[in-house]
């Protein structure tokens, strides 16, 4: 069965987006603060760049805005719908040539962890990274969409616009080729392989 047939879903954010298409301000800034943050991380996650997400995000919620009216409830959560778009503005920037850029420098936040910690949640991070890069496409998507944005898998084949099993097999595939490239150097980072 395709993600697109499965039964009416509920959309906690169906009245909000009815009332932002008809021009309630409210409603749209309503969506926005519910949605922004997991937009700019999947886009932070697949772009490598704050600064790319930031624009991706602008842009995906700039085309949900003129294009609100192509939603349609009941087949896929708003939200789904917009990390969606968030996904193929993604997959365009990709796929452009990309000019060498600066190191970005990290932003200072209240609350930061200490700095041993920061130093090895960053160095964890950079062990996966360039592994995490290094899989093809499809399977990045699908581990950034499942671990890290932590959707459902369901919800992860719609926004990839593939069947649960195909969704099941990209992440079985990425996590077999994350470990061996991982192997001996963070072994406890992915769990389990299936």
């Amino acid at each position: 069965m395709s993600p697109t047939a499965e039964p009416a879903v509920h959309d906690p954010d169906g009245e909000l987006v009815r009332r932002a298409a008809d021009g309630d301000g409210q409603a749209w800034q309503a969506l926005v603060d519910r949605h922004l943050g997991i937009v700019h991380a999947l886009a932070a996650r697949l772009l490598g760049s704050r600064a790319e997400a930031e624009d991706v995000a602008q842009e995906a919620f700039l085309r949900a805005w003129r294009h609100i009216d192509r939603w349609q409830p009941g087949q896929a959560r708003w939200g789904t719908w917009l990390c969606r778009v968030a996904l193929n503005l993604c997959r365009d920037r990709l796929r452009r040539p990309r000019p060498l850029a600066l190191d970005e420098a990290p932003e200072m936040a209240d609350g930061r962890p200490s700095p041993a910690a920061a130093l090895q949640a960053g160095a964890v991070a950079a062990q996966v990274r360039a592994p995490l890069d290094r899989l093809p496409e499809r399977q990045r998507e699908a581990l950034v969409l499942c671990y890290y944005e932590q959707m459902s898998n369901i919800e992860a084949a719609q926004v990839m616009e593939v069947s649960v099993e195909a969704l099941e097999s990209l992440l079985s595939r990425a996590r077999r080729a994350l470990r061996r490239d991982l192997a001996g150097q963070a072994p406890d980072l992915l769990g389990e392989v299936t």
